[in-house]
């Protein structure tokens, strides 16, 4: 009798974007959204290198996930407000054989008040880790995405990145600055396989408005209904950034003020967020 051949399946090879992705790289990773993202990141089945300052805060974190989502999460302590903060946590990357698929610029710092009324220093850090260390980051780790055709940069930026607020002038020009990058690189990149996010979260319930409320009653009177839940934005970011979305600011209420800012003179909007902010405390001189 003939031979019945045997009937074999094959698999078809597995795109990039298909196949389970390698390391997440989260800036700022210890607390706040930056550590919802990484929970999130990880509870999809990617691995993480999680950056911070603080290693024991890391640590506790990377146990956690690889606990619960049996993941592999590596921790580098590192201050990125250093110049050469970015090099060198890129530096410790060969080093253990880790590509990374998708980039979160998430580390940041806020401060609020006068501009007259703070130190010089405050700004420059401000500005090192808000801008300098991000683009560094993104130079750093684009390049090997578009070889690859494939990657994904998440930035965070703010509400505040869509116009100028006073008491907070140099906080908004840091996060303008990640908003405008961010859609220039979206088209730059274009047909590159790599695609790059803006997260422009309002309030958000961390300790960087838990601080602000600890200084000001007219923070603590903020409504509940504008104050997100970082888990809710973590997961919301999550799907902007598989997606390619270039733009995401979670909850209405924030999505209405970002229009509002976006369809108004700038004469309008200045005016309008200038009087708001006179009327805070911390403008007070309290």
């Amino acid at each position: 009798m003939p031979r019945t051949k045997k009937k074999t399946t094959s698999k078809k090879p597995m795109m990039m974007g298909e196949r389970k992705l390698g390391r997440v790289l989260i800036t700022g990773a210890s607390a706040g959204i930056g550590a919802e993202l990484a929970r999130e990141f990880a509870s999809h089945g990617h691995s993480l290198v999680l950056v911070a300052r603080s290693k024991d805060k890391l640590d506790a974190l990377a146990g956690e996930l690889n606990a619960a989502h049996d993941t592999d999460a590596v921790v580098i302590a590192q201050d990125l407000a250093e110049s050469d903060g970015a090099a060198n946590v890129v530096a410790h990357l060969p080093k253990h054989g880790i590509e990374i698929d998708i980039l979160v610029n998430n580390a940041g710092v806020i401060d609020v008040g006068p501009f007259a009324d703070v130190e010089a220093e405050t700004y420059q850090h401000m500005i090192a880790l808000n801008i300098a260390s991000l683009t560094a980051f993104t130079s750093l780790l684009l390049p090997p995405m578009i070889d690859r055709r494939f990657g994904r940069i998440l930035n965070v930026a703010s509400l505040a990145g869509f116009q100028p607020i006073p008491s907070m002038a140099v906080y908004a020009a840091t996060k303008a600055y990640v908003l405008s990058l961010t859609e220039a690189l979206s088209e730059e990149l274009r047909g590159t396989g790599v695609k790059v996010t803006a997260l422009c979260p309002g309030l958000t319930d961390t300790n960087m408005v838990a601080g602000i409320k600890a200084k000001s009653d007219t923070a603590k009177w903020t409504p509940s209904l504008l104050i997100s839940d970082p888990k809710s934005v973590a997961k919301q970011a999550y799907k902007a950034t598989m997606s390619g979305r270039t733009i995401l600011v979670p909850g209405l209420p924030n999505q209405l003020a970002a229009a509002w800012a976006q369809v108004n003179p700038r004469w309008v909007v200045r005016t309008v967020t200038g009087f708001a902010t006179r009327q805070a405390d911390w403008m007070k001189g309290k």
